[in-house]
């Protein structure tokens, strides 16, 4: 049987030390290599070509999202669990939209993050339990709040969505008078009225809501 490959990336050299050896332990699994920083770490995935990358975020040089996106969009074989000690969402959700497939915790036991090791190189993904209910909760949030953005967006007419997307792309009335043969005056119009209809504030907001509905 074909043992999985990992890389390890860890800035503390105690800590990566002890996970190469207790993850080496498991007979399925072999430590391929270690990289103390994630600059190293996408260099020495490029060199292996692992099934699975294990790695810290918080890393001098290139930090572990930063890591993972660059490997995954280079090499989308190799899969990623970050092991960390930040339980708040916004690393997190950074991870998860980077390509990470697993979210271990650092106080965790050794067995979850050889489980975790061991579900992604399968194709499958493995949150710490402390952290999925919450990615959960933000996901459903996030459907919700894109559902109530899809109804906004509805009522706008198709020339509404024209002067939306140009607005978006920073251009001001002048700009998107000309480029759609229509009067400044009549823009600024439209600009009102799509600032009405989506319930912001500003120009700015407005832009934001097209990126979220991606205009």
């Amino acid at each position: 049987m074909e043992k999985i490959r990992v890389v390890i990336a860890e800035d503390e050299a105690m800590t990566r030390e002890l996970l190469a050896r207790l993850i080496g332990m498991e007979s399925d699994i072999e430590v391929v290599d270690q990289a103390s920083n994630g600059k190293a770490a996408v260099a020495l995935c490029r060199k292996w070509m692992p099934d699975v990358l294990l790695t810290d975020i918080r890393m001098p040089e290139l930090d572990g999202i930063q890591a993972t996106k660059l490997i995954k969009s280079e090499m989308p074989s190799v899969q990623v669990v970050v092991l960390t000690i930040h339980r708040d969402d916004a690393n997190v959700f950074e991870a998860i939209k980077a390509g990470a497939r697993g979210y271990v915790l650092k106080e965790s036991a050794p067995e979850d993050t050889v489980a975790a090791i061991r579900a992604v190189s399968r194709g499958e993904a493995l949150l710490h339990p402390g952290i999925a209910s919450r990615v959960i909760g933000e996901f459903n949030r996030l459907t919700e709040q894109h559902e109530a953005d899809l109804r906004l967006y509805a009522q706008l007419t198709d020339r509404e969505r024209e002067v939306l997307k140009l607005l978006a792309q920073g251009k001001r009335n002048r700009e998107i008078a000309e480029e759609l043969f229509i009067a400044e005056k009549t823009v600024k119009n439209h600009v009102s009225n799509i600032l009405w209809k989506l319930e912001c504030n500003d120009r700015t907001q407005a832009a934001l809501f097209a990126t979220r509905v991606k205009l």
